[in-house]
């Protein structure tokens, strides 16, 4: 992924006016020279130890090689991340399908151009999604109803993505607003909150109603190659990675990356969870799970080698992130809104100011379950948080 700084007339602006609106006592916009956070999380350095053995991405509508039996294909998001990688195994004389795009017009077209050329005179066997969010299983229901093939994921994944796609929008909104408001967002940001409903459900078509399970440990038989199924958490709740020690290739959907920290929020859903723990214990899972020496296929960013490096620089991450928290929340008690702008000093689009504000979140929610800050709600319900 190649980090791209917004003008002062790009896509922060409209966000940086209502965070300036938007919370009680934050008072600092959210810019910055520094490379914006996408959507999916932070900007960090890869670290020593990484290599890229492929300098460009595959064209739209295009599938090429990396690795014996493996295809990569890119597809576009309408954010500023801007892509996501999918990947087409070798199945026998098939393919089997991981993770699937947003739910747009474009998208279902670029499915039809692979599906009639480089994917051509072969049957898709299985889908499988890594997790919920849109981009990975967005058209899951629309390509398991069009191929007759079955949906493979974590049970988990797939019922919380049914869950929230059914989730009507002034439900959600209420829920959404309840976190924010504790979180101690303004009236503006909060009648923001009101209007944009559930994004969920806006960026899938509908899911399967039916899933074959993965769990973690799990082979699975794909060709000539087996796959282990090496779950992680945090980022989602029980996310899917697939593992070839045959092939040496570990496909990471989201939960490794290799440009920036997957984005591990607090959400509406979940409004009192401590996310970050789960991700934390995650890595440190798939360093014990996963060979050193594996080519790694990220969702977003170029395939990579140097997994165990890149997972200290995760570890490195949050830590240092979790500091800077505990630093800013001496003396004068901050809510989380007062901390946004402290922690996030870049310029946010909409899209990206409620993974910053979940973020925010999530690493308070660790700190307090760690003792090493207390959290006070006030009598407007709004958390304030203060080093121990």
């Amino acid at each position: 992924m190649i980090p791209v700084v917004p003008s002062e007339e790009g896509v922060g602006h409209r966000a940086r006016r209502r965070l300036r609106r938007a919370g009680k006592h934050a008072t600092t916009a959210i810019m910055s020279t520094h490379p914006p956070a996408d959507p999916v999380g932070q900007h960090t350095a890869p670290g020593d130890g990484l290599r890229f053995p492929f300098t460009d991405p595959p064209d739209t509508g295009t599938a090429v090689p990396v690795a014996p039996g493996v295809l990569w294909v890119r597809m576009p998001l309408p954010f500023a991340l801007d892509h996501i990688n999918l990947w087409v195994l070798e199945d026998g004389d098939g393919w089997t399908l991981v993770d699937t795009g947003i739910a747009t017009d474009e998208t279902r077209a670029l499915w039809d151009t692979l599906l009639a050329g480089p994917l051509a005179g072969r049957p898709v066997r299985r889908l499988i999604c890594t997790h919920f969010h849109p981009d990975h299983i967005g058209l899951s229901g629309w390509l398991t109803d069009r191929l007759s093939v079955p949906l493979w994921a974590s049970v988990t994944e797939w019922a919380f993505g049914r869950q929230l796609a059914a989730m009507p929008d002034d439900a959600f909104a209420e829920i959404a607003r309840r976190l924010y408001a504790r979180a101690g967002c303004g009236p503006d940001l909060l009648d923001f909150v009101a209007q944009r409903g559930n994004p969920y459900r806006h960026r899938v078509a509908a899911l399967p109603t039916s899933v074959r399970r993965l769990m973690n440990g799990q082979d699975v038989r794909i060709g000539a190659s087996t796959w282990r199924v090496v779950t992680g958490q945090g980022h989602s709740p029980d996310h899917v990675g697939l593992f070839s020690a045959h092939a040496r290739v570990l496909i990471s959907g989201d939960q490794v990356l290799p440009r920036i920290s997957p984005n591990v929020s607090v959400w509406p859903t979940e409004p009192d969870e401590d996310p970050l723990s789960l991700f934390l214990a995650s890595l440190h899972h798939w360093r014990a799970a996963v060979d050193d020496d594996v080519l790694v296929l990220p969702s977003h960013g170029l395939p990579f080698r140097g997994l165990h490096a890149r997972l200290g620089v995760l570890l490195h991450h949050h830590d240092g992130r979790l500091d800077e928290t505990v630093a800013l929340c001496r003396g004068e008690p901050k809510t989380a809104m007062d901390l946004l702008p402290r922690l996030f000093q870049r310029e946010l689009d909409d899209h990206q100011l409620f993974f910053a504000l979940g973020e925010t979140l999530a690493h308070l929610h660790h700190l307090v379950a760690q003792d090493r800050l207390r959290g006070v709600t006030d009598d407007d319900g709004v958390v304030w948080y203060q080093a121990v």
